[in-house]
């Protein structure tokens, strides 16, 4: 199918765009009245994520609302656990909770390697009914989460301040870690593989809680496995993004990745320089950015734009928007972006 907007995988690509292609993390969500509209009429979050029409209902919500340049499926990361065999919930306003997790490797030899075809399938028809009712307008992003962030979620049972459960197994149990990140490794190609096949234009790797972990250790438990799944996924770009890993924007860039997203404390000019021409990048306004006025969103993200520069640039918040920000002022962000004229920047 040839898209009527090829902008988002042309800036991947490396290719020129006469405009900057914008999307948003958690842009499929619950800043749009319309998407709440969806939710209510369900049970919860997961019966959302695992009814595949609904699921693209509201992962097309944004582009119909907001005139974003890409659609990112409506999931969550943590459904490869899940697969995985691990079992978890969404509390509403808290988040998500694993009734059990990981506590020693008898659990994790426990766990099964997750398949796109036996389960994930909720997913991949999701994207298959996604791609049919865009028609091309737009790209479909697909995304997993990245090993060590699954990882951490399998043995805190959830969100934590200092992740010293996640740590303990890391440094007392590396072998066991290991394993476990293998596992959720193969798994996620899989997973990804399978969207990919389903119609997904570009996948993404999100390693949420990469900067918890020093340098040294993010080169041993995350690197080696972001590795494997970029090199897994070869006919459709790759970005990797890791929220807080300053530190390895060089390793994470020398992958085999076409894109590197960045949070909002990553320099662009300071990231052009380490990452070197041969990647693009996106990002990375500050997400509460879009609580301030029209006049600052515009300002804020004028100077974003001038300082990544016109190509090889997508652009994005550096985090996902948050629940409780105005989709007036989301969608005065893209139309800014959409509205940047790059003969300035020549």
């Amino acid at each position: 199918m040839i898209l009527k907007n090829d902008l988002l995988l042309r800036a991947a690509k490396g290719e020129y765009t006469e405009r900057i292609p914008v999307w948003l993390m958690r842009q499929a969500g619950r800043i749009l009245p319309e998407y709440r509209a969806v939710r209510a009429s369900l049970s919860g979050f997961k019966e959302l994520v695992e009814t595949p029409e609904r699921a693209a209902e509201v992962t097309i919500q944004p582009v119909d609302i907001l005139g974003v340049d890409a659609a990112i499926i409506f999931s969550d990361i943590l459904v490869v656990a899940e697969g995985m065999g691990l079992t978890y919930e969404m509390e509403e306003k808290k988040g998500p909770f694993f009734p059990k997790t990981i506590e020693s490797i008898e659990d994790i030899k426990k766990l099964r390697i997750g398949t796109a075809e036996n389960d994930f399938g909720y997913t991949i028809e999701a994207i298959r009914i996604t791609k049919k009712v865009l028609d091309g307008r737009v790209p479909l992003i697909g995304f997993a989460g990245a090993p060590f962030t699954l990882l951490c979620y399998m043995v805190e049972g959830g969100g934590s301040k200092t992740f010293s459960k996640s740590k303990k197994l890391l440094f007392s149990e590396s072998a066991a870690a290991h394993l476990l990140l293998q596992k959720i490794t193969d798994s996620t190609i899989d997973y990804l593989k399978g969207q990919v096949a389903a119609g997904a234009d570009l996948v993404q790797v999100f390693d949420s809680w990469a900067g918890i972990l020093s340098p040294q250790a993010y080169e041993e438990f995350s690197i080696p496995y972001l590795k494997q799944i970029a090199d897994a996924i070869d006919n459709v770009p790759v970005t990797l993004f890791g929220k807080g890993a300053f530190f390895a924007r060089k390793s994470m860039a020398e992958l085999n990745c076409q894109v590197l997203g960045t949070d909002w404390n990553m320099d662009p000019k300071e990231t052009r320089q380490i990452v070197g021409p041969n990647i693009t990048l996106q990002g990375n306004l500050d997400p509460c950015v879009l609580y301030g006025s029209h006049q600052f969103i515009e300002e804020q993200t004028n100077s974003m734009i001038k300082s990544f520069g016109s190509q090889r640039y997508i652009a994005n918040l550096g985090h996902g928007v948050y629940p409780d920000t105005d989709p007036l002022k989301v969608k005065h962000f893209v139309e800014t972006v959409q509205s940047f004229d790059i003969r300035t920047l020549n």
